[in-house]
């Protein structure tokens, strides 16, 4: 009986240990295994990250500030304020001095003689010309005063002394010299017009836009020729010059007895318009057409000089272009 007693707790162990080790139970710890494991790896991760950086403000007493603007107060002090100054007043009383070592007389004889020798240039005198014959007098008269102090003379009868104060002048402050007599003269920019064509060939025609005009057209570059209205140009608008000489052909052939018949066409080939004394204003591409039995140019090539000086609007060349036609 015991030995039954026995085999029964130890199948009851058996049976208890095999419900602890269930597949559960196994399942459970695995996980809480790998749970454990990842908390771990997380931690050791976070260990080796840089800790964020922490402003620091410093606090400084008030003995700390009042030494620190102690201090600036004494490299301002010990900054050579006066030297400075009295470096600069010694530059300008310098210049100053150089401006007016020249005595009055001196420079009084000295402004005579530039004026001289500007007026010896004439009224059509340029500024380079001006400034050539100023360097020119004073090259001569810097080389006659450096002579003087040897020979004791000078052509413009000046005293040893005065002749080392005008060297010194004419030397080293001319442009101040100059200032200080009053003589200024304005820049001028040289400019030159190159011309590469050969002295034999021809002026280049002027293009006229559109097809070639007919024989019968005579086209006048640069003309205006006046004449009876057959067709007011303000509302007759051609696209070229050839269409508006045809038309003027057309309205002569076409022309029923007793109307006027056109054989003057006047055409504006600027993009600007063109102009004219009368109050209307004329565009591009108007085309007059008129009759005169003797036809008669109101201008050709440019205006007068007289005509623009009357009409200030007027250009200097002629924008129209017409002609004549033949029958």
């Amino acid at each position: 009986m015991a030995r039954g007693i026995a085999r029964a707790a130890s199948f009851g162990g058996r049976a208890a240990a095999a419900g602890w080790f269930s597949y559960r139970r196994i399942t459970v710890a695995v996980c809480i295994a790998n749970l454990v494991a990842a908390l771990l790896v997380l931690r050791s991760l976070t260990s080796f990250a840089p800790a964020p950086k922490r402003v620091e403000v410093v606090q400084y007493t008030e003995e700390q500030i009042r030494r620190v603007e102690e201090s600036i107060r004494i490299r301002r002090e010990a900054e050579p304020v006066e030297l400075v100054q009295a470096k600069l007043r010694k530059v300008f009383a310098r210049e100053e001095k150089r401006r007016k070592e020249l005595p009055l007389e001196l420079k009084l004889r000295v402004s005579y003689e530039l004026v001289g020798r500007l007026n010896g240039l004439g009224d059509n005198g340029t500024a380079i010309q001006q400034r050539e014959a100023l360097e020119s007098w004073r090259v001569e008269t810097l080389k006659d005063a450096k002579s003087a102090s040897t020979r004791n003379s000078s052509n413009l009868g000046l005293s040893s002394e005065e002749a080392r104060l005008l060297k010194r002048a004419l030397e080293f402050n001319w442009h101040a010299l100059l200032e200080d007599i009053g003589l200024w003269i304005s820049p001028e920019v040289p400019h030159t017009e190159h011309d590469d064509k050969p002295e034999n060939e021809p002026e280049e025609e002027e293009i006229i836009a559109g097809p070639p005009l007919h024989p019968q057209c005579n086209t006048e570059l640069h003309a205006d020729y006046g004449g009876a209205a057959v067709r007011w140009g303000l509302t007759h608008h051609k696209e070229s010059a050839a269409d508006c000489c045809q038309a003027c052909l057309d309205q002569a052939r076409n022309a029923k007895p007793g109307e006027l018949k056109c054989n003057i066409w006047v055409y504006c080939p600027s993009e600007f318009g063109c102009y004219s004394p009368d109050k209307y204003e004329h565009k591009h591409q108007e085309c007059w057409l008129k009759q005169a039995d003797q036809p008669k140019l109101n201008f050709k090539d440019k205006y007068s000089e007289s005509y623009r000086d009357s009409h200030p609007r007027a250009p200097v060349v002629v924008p129209w272009m017409s002609g004549v036609t033949s029958a």
